[in-house]
């Protein structure tokens, strides 16, 4: 399936909280195509005008003309299909065609020709869970929705609720850099988790033995979500917020983010990465591999990268100063 996750379609999943007066509510969906200069402004325009999400998709998504580009949303010389498809939510009372007039106007084009249809009410809580099942990373590690039972109680488990944080294991980035963390942790290291997000590879280090291990993010709810995660867990790690000053640098740091965030921080993950320590660079696809690696390579010996889907994962090991 040829799915571009933007970044619009974000605000669904943060009103999906238990005991919400959204759990079980119909919505609206408007769908319509738009061309590529188009899609950023409308999209935007949408949430402002009171949409809940957005989605885009391939129009020729399926046909011989589908292009299966996947890029990261604002990307200097970001990639866009010829023809894309929206699609955006509205709570069921609102009027399709007037919410998108005034996002079109926003935008300064013309209204598109568009669909409206009823998503009939659900426990929209429940619907979410239903796509997080267990998944297994390697022999001994698994990943676990913390409403799942483990299916290998005598394995490495980690219990996830992904709340609104990135890392449920079920993206190849999570689980290269998982099975790179198996192989680099050998016991009693520190550990750098630099992006944390739900705290997954933290809390995965400190399970595989680790001594002390570190997150830092700069989403408050990542950060929220990660230490709940930690908690299930019954692990110590220490996550803090990334614009607080980090002193001492790891034996192991790792970063799943995407490559444009990865090439700026070259520098401060140079700093933060001991003297022969190990650094794994997640997130970024085949094709970005090596702009990644020449921004590190004035610190760093690299590894062959490991791929998984069209992502890779770089690893490295630290130059003495």
């Amino acid at each position: 399936m040829n799915i571009r996750l933007s970044r619009y379609a974000t605000a669904f999943s943060s009103r999906l909280t238990p005991n919400s007066s959204l759990t079980q509510v119909a919505w609206l969906s408007v769908s319509f195509e738009l061309e590529a200069a188009d899609v950023d402004a409308v999209s935007e325009a949408l949430l402002e005008a009171g949409a809940v999400s957005v989605e885009v998709t391939d129009a020729d998504a399926g046909s011989a003309a589908e292009q299966p580009w996947f890029d990261e949303p604002g990307a200097e010389g970001a990639r866009a299909w010829r023809r894309s498809q929206v699609s955006a939510l509205i709570e069921e009372g609102a009027d399709p065609g007037a919410l998108l007039a005034a996002a079109c106007s926003r935008a300064g084009i013309a209204r598109p020709p568009h669909e409206t249809r009823r998503i009939e009410e659900q426990d929209w809580v429940q619907a979410s869970r239903d796509q997080f099942t267990p998944v297994r990373i390697s022999e001994r590690l698994w990943i676990v929705p913390s409403w799942h039972e483990a299916p290998d109680a005598g394995a490495i488990n980690l219990k996830l609720d992904p709340g609104l944080a990135f890392g449920t294991g079920s993206h190849p980035t999570t689980r290269l850099a998982l099975r790179w963390l198996e192989r680099a942790v050998r016991g009693g290291e520190s550990v750098l988790d630099y992006g944390c997000g739900s705290g997954i590879l933290a809390i995965a280090a400190m399970k595989l033995g680790a001594g002390r291990v570190r997150g830092v993010d700069i989403d408050r709810q990542a950060l929220l979500a990660a230490r709940r995660n930690a908690i299930q867990n019954r692990v110590e790690v220490s996550f803090h917020n990334a614009a607080g000053a980090i002193r001492q640098p790891a034996q192991i740091v790792v970063a799943n983010i995407l490559a444009h965030p990865l090439i700026v921080l070259a520098p401060a993950l140079a700093r933060l990465t001991a003297a022969r320590g190990r650094l794994a660079l997640s997130g970024l696809l085949d094709d970005q591999v090596d702009a990644v690696s020449d921004a590190y390579r004035r610190w760093f010996q690299f590894d062959a990268p490991e791929h998984d889907e069209g992502w890779a994962l770089l690893s490295a090991v630290r130059r003495p100063a």
